[in-house]
């Protein structure tokens, strides 16, 4: 501890002799030395880190001890694209002296010892990922913990960081059971699996091209948890057959009904929630890279998650093609904007989006989240200040030591902002406007159904399909709740079939099941008890 202790102190000692002294600051310090060493992108180089954190509102020197870690770490630079900015983020592994990893709490966050150290490079205002994950957070789902801090490397001051979890596999992050190499039969095989879309080598090419594209793509799976050098042959068979199924179900044509669709594969209130982040924030990215999904087992539920969400600095208006900084339209459209990028939104999405249940429950899901705080403008106004407060001090050095204030940073979308106050600017106009796009542009369908101010009548009725073969389907939009008659009359004006309902406000689905009448004529008529009524005329095939 003392010899490492005395590397910090002749960090400050050089550092002290450059243009731009940092001695403290309110946020904690992360140190970390390679001892002469480059970081490369792979494989990990040992080097030691160090952490300063005095506590809430106690300022933090880069002489005080390290109490928050001081040890080994191995290291090495992340990223795909982002590999190419001077500013370079880092995966980071905590080490023991023989470079066997070892678990650690790390400034309150729960132990363990996969990290990373997010460089805020291209995202000015510093602040996308930690939007995206404290708001998938706040919605009920794990979500990578942040820690803002500011980082010396090699003497040299870097920066502001975000110090952030991994996705990982733990009882503290994505909390799946665990697999074993011998876990190839019955319930143990089924799970926990955490696989993704993105980049990386795939383990297996869906049998469903993504739709619009135009190059012959592909939608490529990648092993996450189990590691491609961990997972057996029966593991990965298992969890590309269970991936198969699922969409297999949602491309047939029955893919709506409950027992036998998508749903009997698929954790449907997830999927809803990482569409509403992926949409709120317009991620050029979403659905496409960086998307994770996982599966416990069956014992254990085992259905497919959607998430965890990751990877969002081209996101909130930070990415000038695609349409990725427009307020308007839908992210998972992203095929038919860029239907030649080679990575493609798989065919999930807009299947879902002509899914009824699906778009309801996604509309009483947005109206919940707008209204309880986790997405009201307030909420979201006062995270974003949170952060611009938080950094305050701290990002005099940071656009110091990195000046791109002003400047276009790929793929920073026009007009751009002069200062960090009209970056902050910028996000809070957008992110209004895209609330409120979302909010005119969901389906007006299910239980949250909003009831035209314009219409008369307190009560809308649709029958179909017609001709029918078997049963009719009532779509009952009501502006309140009342009973609902349902009456079928054959063309000699015999009554064949009654129905009563309690029709709730909103948008109502009954099923009137008529497999028994024989082919020919009907007058389907409703009343309801304020005295309106109607008829139509139906076709039984």
């Amino acid at each position: 501890m003392k010899k490492f202790q005395l590397t910090a102190i002749s960090a400050l000692l050089v550092f002290c002799l450059s243009a731009q002294t940092f001695t403290s600051s309110n946020l904690p310090i992360v140190v970390i030395n390679t001892n002469g060493q480059t970081i490369v992108d792979d494989p990990k180089i040992m080097a030691d880190m160090g952490i300063v954190y005095n506590g809430p509102g106690v300022r933090n020197n880069v002489t005080d001890v390290f109490n928050h870690y001081n040890g080994k770490i191995g290291i090495e630079i992340r990223g795909q694209s982002s590999q190419s900015f001077p500013m370079k983020s880092y995966g980071f592994e905590l080490w023991d002296n023989a470079g066997s990893s070892k678990s650690q709490s790390v400034l309150g966050m729960p132990s363990e010892s996969d990290w990373v150290l997010y460089a805020p490079y291209t995202d000015k205002t510093l602040m996308r990922n930690f939007l995206a994950y404290t708001m998938s957070r706040e919605m009920g789902h794990w979500a990578a913990n942040c820690r803002y801090v500011e980082v010396m490397l090699n003497n040299q001051y870097v920066g502001i960081y975000v110090l952030m979890e991994k996705v990982k596999r733990n009882s503290g992050r994505v909390n799946i059971s665990k697999l074993n190499t011998s876990d190839v039969s019955g319930d143990a095989v089924t799970g926990g699996y955490i696989f993704s879309l993105d980049k990386d080598a795939p383990a297996w090419v869906s049998q469903y091209l993504p739709q619009n594209s135009t190059a012959g793509q592909s939608i490529r799976f990648c092993n996450v948890y189990p590691k491609s050098t961990a997972i057996v042959a029966e593991q990965t068979s298992y969890i590309r057959m269970y991936v198969d199924s699922f969409e297999t179900a949602l491309n047939n044509n029955k893919y709506q009904d409950k027992q036998t669709g998508w749903r009997k594969y698929a954790d449907e209130n997830s999927f809803i929630d990482y569409f509403i982040v992926n949409e709120v924030s317009r991620n050029v990215d979403g659905y496409r890279l960086s998307t994770f999904l996982y599966k416990d087992r069956s014992s254990k539920g085992g259905k497919l998650v959607a998430g965890p969400v990751w990877d969002y600095d081209l996101a909130f208006r930070n990415a000038n093609y695609c349409k990725g900084s427009d307020t308007a339209g839908w992210a998972y459209e992203f095929n038919k904007n860029c239907p030649q990028d080679y990575w493609q939104v798989p065919f999930w999405w807009s299947k879902m989006a002509g899914d009824s249940s699906f778009q309801g429950k996604l509309r009483c899901r947005w109206k919940e989240l707008r209204s309880t705080g986790v997405l009201s403008d307030v909420r979201l106004n006062q995270l974003i200040d949170s952060i611009v407060s938080l950094t305050a001090e701290a990002r005099q050095r940071h656009f110091q030591k990195w000046p791109v204030l002003g400047q276009y940073v790929w793929p920073n979308p026009d007009p751009i902002a002069y200062s960090y106050s009209g970056e902050i600017d910028y996000l809070k106009g957008w992110l209004g406007y895209r609330l409120a796009w979302i909010g005119k542009n969901l389906k007006n369908v299910g239980g949250c159904y909003d009831y035209p101010a314009s219409v008369k009548e307190a009560i809308m009725i649709q029958f179909y399909p017609n001709p029918f073969e078997d049963n009719i389907t009532v779509n009952v939009k009501s502006r309140y709740n009342q009973a609902l008659h349902l009456s079928v009359y054959d063309v000699s004006g015999r009554n064949v079939y009654e129905q009563s309902a309690s029709i709730l406000s909103g948008s109502n689905y009954l099923t009137m099941p008529l497999v028994r009448l024989s082919p020919g004529i009907y007058f389907v008529r409703y009343s309801v008890p304020s005295g309106e009524n109607g008829t139509m005329k139906m076709l039984k095939k």
